[in-house]
């Protein structure tokens, strides 16, 4: 089973920049997509950026011309660029793998979380 360890969290003041990297145990382009999901308390968790295996990204609203999915796949290794950082992006950022051993088969795997706060 693919391991995700995620890195890069930690504290900012407002328009600051962080950078989040996931290290996957495998090949990232054996994986049906990976991405970043966050989850604030008090809040559902929310989609923040996918990437699938042909390379399509997909971010939300909130973060739209603020953050930038990316990938090194020698590295095995998505990154999850964050710039301008509000004090509404603090929370817990989890890293994700949507994995399909079989034809009907999948499920996802998720990496430990790594806090982000954004404050003054």
């Amino acid at each position: 089973q693919v391991q995700l360890v995620e890195s890069g969290g930690g504290l900012t003041q407002p328009g600051g920049s962080l950078r989040l990297s996931c290290a996957a145990s495998e090949s990232i382009l054996s994986l049906n997509a990976m991405g970043w999901y966050r989850h604030a308390p008090g809040k559902e968790r929310e989609m923040v950026a996918t990437i699938t295996r042909a390379g399509s990204t997909n971010l939300a609203d909130s973060v739209k011309g603020r953050f930038t999915i990316s990938r090194d796949n020698a590295k095995n290794t998505v990154y999850l660029q964050m710039n301008s950082l509000k004090p509404e992006d603090t929370a817990v950022y989890y890293c994700n793998a949507n994995v399909q051993p079989g034809w009907s088969r999948y499920y996802d795997v998720w990496g430990q979380g790594t806090l982000v706060t954004v404050s003054s």
